[in-house]
């Protein structure tokens, strides 16, 4: 009988305690010398959401640059896109001659990228060639055929500046 008498206390301390340090800690309402008092609340309306701008990884920046390099890579183009989209931070646009070049150098920058440690979380179009994705989390590699480069357009989509003077040369 006593090992469950104090079983049952333990557990009854052990939830008396973790109800007095939940109301110590509730957000609603905090303890001042026994009285309750509200927590103030800061209220913003209508303003943008706040972006952190992280640093770019570096390290993984240099390796795919080393990667396109050692393939040659045709018309490499690094774009910033920190503050236009929260999945990556830096993504590089390259062409290669042919839909086995576009694999080979897809394949380089994989394997430039898990021999530096940094594992890539997807690779898409690979079977094909004509447009291979590499995403390494903070950093997004596309690979493509010249014509498939410039069907998408995908520099003038991500790049704002080029797409402000775009848009200035053929309104203006």
């Amino acid at each position: 009988m006593r090992s469950t008498r104090s079983k049952k206390s333990a557990s009854k301390s052990k939830t008396k305690t973790r109800s007095a340090t939940s109301q110590q800690s509730s957000p609603v309402s905090r303890k001042k010398r026994g009285k309750a008092q509200p927590v103030a609340k800061l209220v913003v309306r209508n303003a943008p959401p706040i972006r952190r701008m992280r640093p770019v990884d570096t390290a993984v920046v240099a390796i795919v640059v080393r990667a396109l390099d050692d393939m040659k890579a045709v018309n490499i183009k690094k774009l910033d896109v920190r503050g236009q989209t929260d999945i990556a931070d830096t993504m590089f646009i390259a062409s290669g001659n042919s839909d086995r070049h576009v694999r080979a150098i897809a394949e380089r920058v994989v394997e430039f990228s898990k021999k530096a440690g940094f594992r890539p979380m997807g690779i898409e179009g690979e079977r094909d060639g004509e447009w291979v994705l590499v995403d390494l989390q903070d950093v997004i590699v596309h690979v493509m055929l010249p014509r498939v480069r410039e069907f998408y357009r995908l520099e003038s989509l991500w790049d704002v500046t080029a797409a402000r003077r775009e848009a200035a040369a053929v309104g203006g």
